[in-house]
């Protein structure tokens, strides 16, 4: 879900200031936030109590779900690894093949920064 300010609740703070009992019932009744200007530029975003509440809600979710789906990968890597070991499949390295290894590993993440920088 993506929330768009709309360019109409836009303001200075100085009008707000003016106006601010007929703003607060305006956010009340749309829900939308409110973006307060100073000198031109955004600064603070006025909402609604239970908007703000419900989005922090939410956030708190998907935090949750993020870090179960991590526990899960993470866990699902591990099992790959002991597997891996278990069935031989794995190279060891020593003081001298480990730069060439690190080395490797760099210029494939290189690699993959470069194909998802093109578009």
């Amino acid at each position: 879900m993506q929330v768009r300010i709309n360019l109409e609740n836009i303001q200075t703070l100085t009008d707000f200031k003016r106006n601010a009992k007929d703003y607060v019932e305006r956010i009340k009744a749309t829900k939308s936030p409110l973006v307060l200007t100073v000198n031109g530029k955004a600064e603070v975003v006025v909402q609604e109590a239970q908007a703000f509440q419900d989005m922090m809600d939410r956030l708190e979710r998907v935090e949750e779900e993020l870090k179960t789906l991590k526990l899960k990968a993470l866990r699902q890597e591990i099992a790959i690894g002991i597997e891996q070991l278990d069935s031989g499949q794995y190279t060891e390295y020593d003081e001298e093949s480990l730069p060439a290894f690190f080395e490797d590993i760099k210029a494939r993440g290189r690699k993959r920064l470069e194909e998802n920088n093109t578009p």
